[in-house]
């Protein structure tokens, strides 16, 4: 069973938020040793962005490809594109050229800033997101940082984000929104349009948007 249209939806605001709070964190201080770091770049730089988006909110709700370009150049240089990428496309990416995989990492991450930046402009408060204390296991291999968000409607959402040390620096590999992983569920459905159809063809459906964040019950 699909998830419903509401629920989707409150699902990609979140994690549009995600996309652009991360970003954000990552931009200061992402060569800082140690796993327990992430957690302050998150909380120092969460401040910085919220007044980033308030200088301009009054642009980018009318020029939506403003608020994209913004996203773009913010985000995409502190994601770790290519290893996030060789996720999603799992053993099916095994057999294939560097260079179709970076293509379909750059497709990939194109989608994202096109479906889920218009999100952002929901939030309006710094009180809305709670950084929280590092818990469990935590290595250069995957650090989770996890934090609370507080909807308009009151509701409290957990949005967690994975990093990983690459050449030195922590970048995100992946963002884990209400328990959904962006990266598990892109590769689910990737995977099983690779199978059917081959790469081409889940290039040309990722370039045209096709892919949403989705679960079944």
């Amino acid at each position: 069973m699909s998830y419903p249209t509401t629920r989707l939806m409150m699902t990609r605001r979140l994690l549009a938020a995600a996309l652009l709070l991360f970003a954000g964190a990552t931009m200061a201080g992402a060569a800082m040793a140690g796993p327990e770091k992430a957690v302050q770049v998150v909380r120092d730089t969460t401040d910085a962005l919220f007044e980033t988006v308030d200088e301009n909110r009054a642009a980018f709700e009318q020029d939506v490809e403003l608020l994209r370009e913004h996203v773009r150049e913010i985000l995409l240089p502190r994601i770790d594109t290519v290893y996030a990428g060789r996720l999603v496309l799992g053993r099916g990416g095994r057999n294939l050229e560097r260079s179709q995989v970076l293509e379909f990492t750059e497709a990939l991450s194109e989608l994202l800033v096109r479906q889920y930046a218009d999100g952002v402009l929901e939030f309006r408060s710094r009180d809305q997101v709670e950084v929280l204390p590092l818990v469990g296991d935590n290595t250069e291999r995957a650090t989770r940082v996890r934090t609370r968000v507080t909807l308009t409607s009151g509701q409290v959402a957990p949005i967690d984000y994975v990093f990983r040390k690459n050449d030195g620096e922590w970048k995100i590999f992946d963002v884990i929104v209400e328990g959904i992983s962006y990266v598990g569920t892109f590769r689910n459905q990737v995977g099983e349009q690779l199978r059917r159809e081959g790469f081409d063809a889940v290039l040309a459906s990722v370039k045209r948007g096709d892919i949403e964040v989705r679960v079944d019950d």
